[in-house]
């Protein structure tokens, strides 16, 4: 049986694998052999549905990609309809003087039916549609593809950077960011294989010309001298066929030019063609009113086919006159589900009280589309991977984001509430895209200035058509729900501590418990109580430091909680007990740390001043002055030498200095000598108080 299902799995295979070089194989071969009538009428109907085929999954598809194979398709049917004029020649060249069947009944019903039988009105319509299609569509629709390969291409490394974005930003996973890498290599791909496709159809074009020619001119030549036909009976059979011949082969050419010139002039959107365009071109009841009433004004002037104009303008007032009351009893049932009666003649009671949501997010009505999946809206699902994103990397699953409207916001507005007060705010503004200048773009941009809201970087407010631009002038450009998502994750991060809460922290004991039964079984509440464990994961946390690593942080604390029940000094032995994880996340991938230090005598001068003050936690204002002042500009140059602002101190200063400089240097971390690994290696770069 295992021998009979590999050789069935091998022949699929090799099918599989013969079937392209195959079909090449047959469309060069007939170019060659001699085929009969019958066959050029299926090859000829086949070539006709072939290319109505390839237009309706033009039509069908919402960005470019989805056509992924289409540069080779445009190939293959060119070269299908080259073989068939070539195949179809030789039979109306051999066979003509026998009449206008003898190349087959299609190139007859071409000939005859949509002309005719007239060849002077077959020449005018082929010439035409050649016109057509050379000049207007392959020719437009080559130049899109050459422009939208070039813009590609220089838009390539800023997508790169705001995938990158949202993979730092926990919006995306690995998975969707490798997904989404593929997707603009092969997006230049596409449009540099269109922009060179787009020539096979150029060139197929102006062999239909030289065939039609050749084809007429060989006829009476052949019908003349070598079947004795009169001129005007050679003129008359071989020019009808030619033209047959000519138009069978122009129109699926002409459909397929239009499919091209439809696929790579789509831009990026959800919807297919046909509900795109219905509904941008007959939404709007105003614009449909106002040409209904050009219409039946021009229907009126005498001499005018009043028939058509007043019919025409009948049909589109009526088309907006329904969309408009469609639109009115949408507004109707929107206002009826947004104003419920208050119930009369009830007690309060305690159901009445709404507790505070931990986390929330109000947005103004514009930003509603954002929230909303059945308008498209994917700002809910970019919060669950945020979430997922701050539970990987900090430790601990926050709460919900209860996400709500509020009329009282301006219409882009939005407002981030912690426990129902506001600690961020912005605007984001749907349908356009925030292009952030990370510092080295090359020109500006037009458009509304503003900041980034959740990192201060300047920024610029734009409309799609300029995102390509604004990527290869090295523009992060993300759209409205990534900023607001973004700033929700900074936002969250900043404030990570009071997220952390009871119930949060026994949700982590009873994880600890099924991976360390033993430790956790006597830990709480007989060594430390539930809310001292809470302050010292606090404490790490609003000094950065992850609480991943609970086993540590645990054993940290079992060892020590019998001297110590204070949690500020069981956070420093905690400290110490994760310096190596600390320190890797401050110096990844190497082994040498560049710090900033202590002048010697100011070192002194401050353990002095702390010993002398009765509650150890305090700076004289002056001294405190000048090291805020000192350790901002050692901090500066620390971030221009590409380095992380790190303050070295010893044991005895860390918590002091680390509370008062988080106030005006958020992004400096302190560290003490004990937290240090051994394997590193420590390299002075800054020293505050040396000039002193």
């Amino acid at each position: 049986m295992s021998n009979i299902a590999f050789s069935a799995w091998t022949e699929k295979l090799n099918t599989k694998l013969l079937a392209g070089p195959l079909i090449i194989v047959l469309l060069l071969s007939m170019m060659i052999l001699p085929l009969p009538a019958i066959a050029l009428d299926i090859l000829f109907t086949f070539n006709i549905a072939l290319s109505i085929m390839v237009l309706l999954i033009g039509l069908q598809t919402s960005k470019p990609l989805d056509f992924l194979a289409f540069p080779t398709v445009l190939l293959v049917t060119t070269l299908l309809r080259l073989s068939l004029n070539v195949a179809s020649t030789r039979v109306v060249l051999t066979e003509g003087h026998n009449g206008p069947d003898a190349a087959g009944k299609v190139i007859e019903a071409f000939g005859h039916v949509l002309i005719g039988g007239n060849y002077t009105v077959g020449i005018v319509v082929f010439i035409i549609l050649t016109i057509v299609n050379f000049t207007v569509i392959t020719k437009g629709a080559g130049r899109i593809a050459e422009v939208g390969a070039r813009f590609t291409l220089d838009a390539m490394p800023g997508k790169q950077m705001a995938i990158d974005a949202d993979l730092n930003a926990g919006l995306i996973g690995e998975d969707d960011a490798r997904k989404r890498r593929t997707e603009v290599g092969q997006e230049a791909e596409f449009y540099g294989a269109m922009d060179g496709a787009s020539k096979y159809v150029r060139g197929d074009a102006i062999a239909g010309i030289l065939v039609i020619i050749i084809n007429i001119l060989g006829g009476l030549i052949v019908g003349v001298v070598q079947h004795n036909l009169s001129f005007t009976e050679a003129v008359k059979n071989y020019t009808l066929l030619a033209i047959g011949d000519g138009l069978v082969a122009q129109i699926p050419s002409l459909i397929i030019s239009v499919a091209a010139g439809v696929v790579v002039s789509r831009v990026g959107n959800s919807q297919d063609l046909g509900t795109q365009l219905t509904k941008q071109l007959f939404s709007n009841p105003k614009v449909l009113k106002a040409t209904a009433v050009i219409l039946g004004g021009m229907g009126l002037i005498p001499g005018m086919p009043h028939l058509a104009f007043i019919l025409l303008a009948a049909l589109l007032y009526g088309i907006s006159y329904l969309t408009e009351k469609q639109e009115r009893k949408m507004a109707i049932a929107s206002d009826i589900t947004m104003t419920e009666p208050a119930p009369e003649g009830k007690e309060a009671t305690w159901s009445d009280v709404v507790p505070v949501d931990i986390l929330g997010l109000e947005v103004g009505f514009r930003l509603v589309p954002l929230v909303d999946i059945n308008q498209g809206g994917d700002l809910l699902k970019r919060i669950k991977a945020l979430r997922k994103k701050f539970a990987q990397d900090v430790g601990f699953l926050t709460s919900a984001v209860h996400i709500c409207d509020n009329l009282e916001l301006k219409p882009n507005a939005y407002s981030i509430k912690l426990k129902g007060v506001e600690l961020a705010s912005g605007e984001s503004f749907n349908g356009q895209f925030l292009a952030i200048n990370p510092g080295f773009v090359q020109g500006q941009l037009p458009g509304p200035v503003t900041t980034d809201p959740a990192f201060g970087l300047p920024a610029t407010w734009i409309d799609n058509k300029m995102r390509e631009q604004a990527q290869s002038m090295g523009y992060t450009v993300v759209d409205a729900s990534t900023v607001i998502a973004t700033h929700l994750n900074h936002v969250i991060g900043m404030n990570a501590s009071e997220l952390l809460g009871r119930q949060e922290v026994q949700q982590l004991m009873d994880m600890l418990a099924k991976e360390s039964p033993k430790l956790a079984e006597d830990f709480i509440p007989k060594m430390l109580p539930l809310g001292t464990l809470q302050k010292v994961l606090q404490n790490l946390l609003v000094e950065g430091v992850p609480i991943r690593d609970m086993r540590t942080i645990v054993e940290a604390l079992s060892e020590n909680a019998h001297q110590i029940q204070d949690a500020t000094e069981l956070t420093s032995k905690v400290r110490i007990r994760l310096g190596r994880a600390i320190v890797q996340q401050l110096f990844p991938n190497t082994n040498e740390m560049s710090v900033i230090s202590l002048d010697n005598g100011l070192e002194r001068l401050l353990m002095q001043a702390m010993q002398n003050n009765n509650e150890g936690s305090s700076i004289e204002p002056g001294l405190a002055q000048t090291l805020a002042r000192q350790a901002e500009q050692a901090s500066r140059l620390q971030e221009q030498m590409g380095f992380t602002p790190v303050l070295l101190v010893a044991a005895p200063l860390r918590t002091t200095l680390a509370k008062f400089l988080r106030r005006v240097i958020p992004n400096l971390r302190v560290l003490s000598h004990e937290e240090l690994p051994d394997s590193k290696t420590i390299r002075v770069t800054n020293l505050i108080g040396g000039a002193a």
